[in-house]
């Protein structure tokens, strides 16, 4: 009993005796998503992409052409209702939409990887796992590319003012040959960048998510947006061979789509396993980062 009162139990709250608790840093924990790749395995997707066009090709071929034959259908509307000022928005804005049109080419590697046939229409109604989350992606990208297309027309009123487009044959010219141009494509060309960087890291990999696994459409965009932050220098390769790929599309006036198109889609595919990981797709478990099952 004396020991007791001459040695009390120390307080709950340890800062009533002047005591300072000792601050621990957390232990470090292993990013799931990176896979510490080197960036040359980007090219490796890219013959993988190559090697699956050439597997049963002629539906990949006829999902090139009906891209190609969409795209001109579009331009030429533009330039019919004379919203030709557009144009160069549009096709950078392609790139946004770009991974969820190629939703029926990561189909066709799906199957492929499991040994069965797919035909074109097969690509065309694919039924995703996640359901509606799809169509929820969807309105969210056509959401990011309209921002995109009214940013445009803020950029070039700051520079050029509140007046009629001039046309496209008059546009190139001051665009590339005046001081006030070379400004533009400089602001348009970061304010794009950065719109383009955003929508590439959300649906890169939801997108195919969405196809082969029971989630959300948010907990996709998150979880894409982690395994591209993840895996820098190999995305950063990856996103350089697609903007290579697309300007050299637009430079052969939308020929090259039927053959770069799909073969991005299909690579696009073989990067999304390679990053996903074998373990957490065959797992079976629901992967939710913003939505908690209940």
């Amino acid at each position: 009993m004396l020991s007791e009162r001459n040695n009390p139990p120390p307080p709950d709250n340890p800062h009533d005796a002047g005591m300072i608790p000792k601050v621990v840093p957390p232990l470090p924990r292993e990013n799931p998503h990176a896979r510490d790749l080197p960036w040359r395995t980007a090219f490796s997707w890219l013959r993988a992409g190559w090697s699956d066009l050439w597997i049963n090709p002629l539906p990949s071929l006829i999902y090139g052409v009906a891209v190609f034959v969409v795209s001109l259908i579009v331009v030429w509307f533009l330039f019919r209702l004379e919203y030709d000022y557009a144009l160069f928005p549009a096709l950078a804005g392609f790139m946004v939409l770009g991974p969820l049109i190629a939703n029926g080419l990561y189909e066709k590697s799906r199957r492929l990887e499991e040994g069965a046939h797919s035909g074109f229409f097969q690509m065309v109604f694919v039924q995703p796992r996640a359901g509606k989350g799809v169509l929820f992606m969807g309105v969210m990208l056509l959401g990011l590319f309209l921002l995109w297309m009214r940013a445009a027309v803020l950029i070039y009123a700051l520079f050029f003012g509140m007046v009629a487009f001039p046309g496209t044959s008059e546009i190139v010219p001051m665009l590339f040959l005046t001081p006030t141009g070379w400004a533009l494509l400089v602001t348009g060309g970061v304010v794009g960048g950065l719109f383009a960087a955003f929508a590439f890291a959300i649906s890169v990999f939801a997108v195919p998510m969405l196809l082969t696994e029971r989630t959300d459409a948010l907990s996709a965009l998150g979880i894409s947006m982690a395994m591209v932050w993840g895996n820098r220098p190999v995305m950063l390769a990856w996103g350089a061979i697609v903007l290579v790929l697309f300007a050299v599309s637009i430079l052969t006036a939308g020929f090259g789509l039927i053959l770069a198109f799909p073969v991005l889609g299909h690579a696009t595919w073989h990067a999304y396993r390679t990053i996903r990981g074998d373990d957490v797709q065959k797992s079976g478990k629901t992967e939710r980062m913003f939505i908690r099952p209940a």
